[in-house]
């Protein structure tokens, strides 16, 4: 049985090597999109220091303004390599976007990611954006 699932391993593997390419066309019913994740640290030095109100401000008034179509806020725990060298660990809120079109909001996203790190003296705040089909 092990032997038999290493070839779909492998071909997994291989497939999500892909994940940064465009789908060639989306299902009926969906069309060309972008999902977007922000990872956002909530420690301010060695402790906590974006409280739960603070982060909900945040979305109210940088998050919410520029993508007032939806998005998700998830709890996360996060790691990271910072500037200084060692490996940091904090809770982490991680938002999700799902943008249609293959193309813009990088302003938009830009502009949270520093609103953040300015307002929270944040090192940085990570997106990952990759090619979707969308379908509301």
């Amino acid at each position: 049985m092990r032997n038999a699932l290493l070839p779909l391993l492998a071909g997994a593997t291989l497939l999500s090597g892909c994940a940064s390419l465009a789908p060639a066309s989306c299902p009926a019913g969906q069309n060309p999109g972008r999902a977007v994740e922000l990872f956002f640290g909530r420690k301010i030095g060695d402790q906590v220091g974006v409280s739960e109100a603070d982060f909900a401000r945040f979305v109210d008034e940088e998050l919410t303004p520029r993508f007032p179509d939806g998005l998700t806020v998830l709890d996360a725990a996060g790691q990271w390599r910072s500037n200084a060298g060692p490996i940091l660990r904090e809770p982490s809120k991680v938002v999700i976007l799902a943008l249609p079109g293959r193309a813009g909001g990088e302003d938009r996203l830009d502009a949270v990611r520093a609103a953040y790190r300015q307002r929270f003296s944040q090192e940085a705040v990570l997106v990952i954006t990759q090619p979707a089909c969308l379908g509301f």
